[in-house]
């Protein structure tokens, strides 16, 4: 029609990076402060699995914990981590009955045990060089309880995370990292990918 704008036309609109990280503070009750990671297709909004999500995921991890000591907890389908720990020369440790610890693998390692271990959820922990990640009291509530272990231990950490790969998520427990600062720190990590970071209101 005569005067209409070409400005709005699906050809100029700027073509958006195919996954999003979507980073939103999480309402987990009044004790506990917490923000949720969500990786995602751009335009299908379905979690982002598969050897790319395992790239993206190792690159956020490690920076997430900045310049403190990190650790991953297993609580699940212990023989097969041990195995692949084995077969793949990453250190572990037997931490309780039913805990297994990794202490910070390489940014190869991660990835592998991502791809891995994409399908099972799994525990995350970083802390201040001051502070010991070999905490037995919560790696046997770990071993007892799974990942709701760490709602009442995480205010001693710089963070505690629950990784849930295959439905494209982190769950970040932290009294000082809240989403303004997770953006921070991951922006520079996701530059090498092609990964819009939003902040959903």
């Amino acid at each position: 029609m005569p005067g209409m704008s070409e400005t709005n036309t699906p050809a100029n609109i700027p073509d958006l990076p195919p996954y999003s990280l979507d980073v939103q503070a999480m309402d987990l009750g009044a004790d506990t402060k917490a923000v949720g990671l969500e990786l995602i297709g751009t335009e299908s909004r379905e979690p982002v699995r598969g050897p790319e999500a395992a790239q993206i995921w190792s690159a956020v991890y490690p920076t997430l914990a900045a310049n403190d000591p990190f650790v991953l907890d297993f609580f699940s389908h212990l023989e097969r981590v041990r195995e692949f720990c084995k077969g793949h020369k990453i250190d572990f440790r037997e931490a309780a009955s039913r805990c297994l610890v990794i202490p910070q693998p390489s940014p190869e390692q991660l990835r592998e045990l991502i791809a891995r271990f994409e399908g099972e959820t799994f525990g995350l922990r970083a802390a201040p060089a001051s502070v010991s990640l070999d905490d037995a009291a919560l790696e046997a509530e770990l071993s007892r309880r799974g990942v709701d272990a760490y709602q009442p231990a995480y205010s001693r950490y710089t963070f505690c995370a629950i990784c849930e790969p295959s439905d494209g998520w982190l769950t970040v427990l932290s009294e000082t990292l809240w989403p303004s600062e997770i953006i921070r720190r991951v922006r520079p990590a996701l530059q090498p990918f092609d990964v819009y970071i939003a902040r959903p209101q």
